[in-house]
């Protein structure tokens, strides 16, 4: 009898371990094929880095131009290797390289693209002209023109060239245009106005 018991027991344990598996296996399906599409769905950020890998420079570059057509190409350096312009070695597309390769930045944050701009302008770390982008595939280093370029940029258009770029990397960022402060030209410096009370005022607040 207790042998019998025994084997009863363990095949009772064999079955609720069994039936353990196949609910821890049930729910951990059901889990990772729900995890992944509400993480990817939510938040794009899980992309970028994997979309910042596969799109290039140029083609950066060629929507930055597309919805800012008026910014400067600098693309009629000569390339070392075939002696004919570089049609594609645009400034933007040397300022992403240095951005993303040079300096190893993120591409989906405005503030890295910022420091980005500030290196160009003084104001951030130096750049170093040997390693510029194109220093070695052009005959001609565009770094000095390239930077004067972006240092004669107003606040304004440096904003939208970052708002692009963001939009870029990260479609589903919404970029807000961002509001100046207006100014009367005729009260620049003058004190806040203060309006005094008129007689008879106070009959306005009677019933």
């Amino acid at each position: 009898m207790t042998s019998i018991y025994k084997v009863w027991r363990v095949k009772s344990l064999k079955n609720f371990i069994f039936f353990l598996a196949i609910l821890t296996f049930s729910y951990l399906s059901q889990y990772l094929s729900f995890l992944p599409g509400q993480l990817f769905e939510n938040n794009y950020s899980y992309f970028s880095p994997v979309f910042a890998q596969t799109i290039t420079p140029e083609k950066v570059a060629e929507e930055v131009y597309q919805q800012i057509p008026d910014f400067p190409l600098e693309n009629n350096y000569i390339s070392r290797e075939t002696n004919q312009i570089a049609i594609e070695n645009t400034l933007i597309s040397r300022l992403v390289r240095y951005h993303q390769y040079t300096k190893s930045r993120p591409t989906t944050f405005r503030l890295d693209w910022k420091l980005t701009l500030a290196d160009y302008l003084g104001k951030n770390e130096t750049i170093n002209d040997e390693r510029y982008p194109g220093s070695s595939t052009l005959t001609q280093n565009p770094f000095i023109s390239d930077r004067k370029i972006i240092q004669s940029l107003t606040m304004q258009q440096r904003n939208d060239l970052v708002n692009v770029l963001v939009s870029i990397y990260n479609p589903n960022v919404e970029n807000k245009p961002q509001e100046t402060p207006t100014q009367n030209p005729q009260n620049n410096n003058s004190s806040p106005t203060f309006v005094l009370p008129q007689p008879g005022g106070a009959d306005l607040l009677l019933p």
